[in-house]
């Protein structure tokens, strides 16, 4: 049952419309005047109000300013009952709040049908409220639940890269690593064993100088001189290269160790170094792309408690990217501009105070727009064409930065002068 309650000094005007109103099944309440009004509303409140505008002490624009006014009673609707009926009365009164007007005297037909009216619209008006705030709420939660989903794909996508990038690197650096040892490790033996030959030749030579037709035609067809100066250079060069294949399976294996379960106190500039390793075939000049420098200018780090494998992949993310960039400005430039201002990597790493370092990765590439630079962490955002990124890296990086080692990434860049990514980690947990 609608509550309507109605406001009028005139004891005729209230018996007339209450028993009318009563007649069609409404609950009324009555008040004889504005300030008996405004406090019955503060005990119970009706789906509607009838309000008389000449009224003693507080008129009815202002009975209505002050409902309106008030949180609890603002959405009331209010109809102003009124024997004026010039056009500037009623135009204050709906500037004011009412919903309608009842000129005086009352047409009993018109005030039932006005009234079940806004009764009407103002259920109708209260259902709408209540589900736009309801779509609101569902909306905020299917966002809510988005993003959720969202940072679980990236989550997932990041842990089955990492295991398998992790899992493919160890595999083949095991498997190479068994022969290599091999080889590194009878070199020594080989070198010494043909210096013995070489020494015992010499013996020989000196022993007896004169040697026979036979084998004269012999040393002859195999230029001794020549052999006996270059093996011992040729055996030397196997070693160097051994060492070096020894060196990188070393920085694949420590680049690669995603896996780790507990953070462990970790050389960040071997971790750099690493990931240079593994990158080294990108930075090398290329038919289409000219070489890439790196100028590393490494402070006295500590030990820092991390996931090393991880940051190595930050290390990988970022250096990709910088590497990418500068190829793609190089294709924009002319031979002499490249040979005036060089591709470039700095990276430079920093003690902070201590409990924080600083590893900072610059490029002398051409930089990044303002609204490119606030979107560059979100999720598969990228400026690449289609299929060749994912628009993850970033992503990531910035997960693996701020989520699991509680510290921060930063991306600072000039349109025609480069980008810096500074990442700030804590030395201890």
């Amino acid at each position: 049952m609608n509550t309507i309650l109605i406001v009028d000094d005139n004891p005729a005007n209230l018996s007339v419309l209450s028993d009318a109103l009563d007649q069609e099944g409404f609950e009324i309440w009555v008040a004889k005047s504005g300030k008996v009004a405004l406090e019955r509303v503060k005990y119970a409140l009706p789906d509607l109000i009838l309000l008389d505008i000449m009224m003693p002490e507080i008129d009815g624009y202002e009975t209505c300013r002050q409902l309106k006014a008030n949180p609890q009673t603002q959405n009331i609707p209010i109809i102003f009952m009124t024997a004026l009926s010039d056009t500037a009365n009623k135009v204050e009164g709906f500037q004011i709040g009412a919903v309608d007007y009842i000129t005086k005297p009352f047409q009993q037909e018109e005030v039932i049908s006005r009234v079940r009216l806004h009764l009407k619209l103002h259920e109708l008006a209260e259902n709408l409220k209540q589900k736009n705030t309801l779509l609101e709420e569902n909306f905020a939660e299917l966002s809510l639940a988005y993003k959720n989903l969202e940072q679980m794909q990236i989550k997932l996508i990041q842990s089955e890269q990492s295991s398998s990038v992790g899992q493919m690197i160890s595999g083949i650096a095991h498997e190479i690593n068994n022969p290599v040892n091999f080889i590194y490790g009878n070199l020594a033996h080989a070198s010494e064993y043909t210096e013995n030959i070489l020494n015992l030749l010499r013996i020989y030579q000196e022993e007896y100088p004169i040697p026979t037709p036979r084998i004269q035609a012999e040393l002859e067809a195999i230029d001794i001189d020549f052999l006996q100066h270059d093996l011992l250079k040729l055996i030397n060069s196997m070693n160097i290269g051994a060492k070096r294949i020894h060196e990188i399976i070393k920085s694949t294996r420590i680049f690669s160790c995603i896996d780790e379960k507990v953070m462990k106190p970790s050389d960040i500039h071997e971790g750099i170094d690493s990931t240079l390793t593994v990158l080294n075939y990108r930075l090398k000049s290329k038919l289409e792309y000219p070489s890439i420098e790196v100028i590393k200018n490494y402070g006295q780090l500590p030990l820092v408690e991390c996931y090393l494998g991880q940051i190595n992949q930050v290390f990988m993310n970022i250096l990709n990217n910088a590497i990418d960039a500068l190829n793609y400005y190089n294709q924009q430039r002319s031979l002499e501009e490249i040979i005036q201002e060089p591709s470039q990597i700095k990276i430079c790493t920093t003690v902070i105070d201590d409990n924080w370092i600083a590893i900072q990765f610059a490029d002398n590439g051409s930089g990044m727009s303002e609204e490119v630079q606030a979107k560059i962490f979100e999720p598969f955002f990228t400026t690449k064409s289609a299929g060749k990124e994912t628009g993850l890296g970033l992503s990531i990086s910035y997960q693996i930065v701020v989520e699991k080692h509680n510290g921060n990434i930063y991306c600072k860049s000039t349109p025609g002068k480069g980008t810096e990514f500074t990442i700030k980690i804590p030395v201890q947990h």
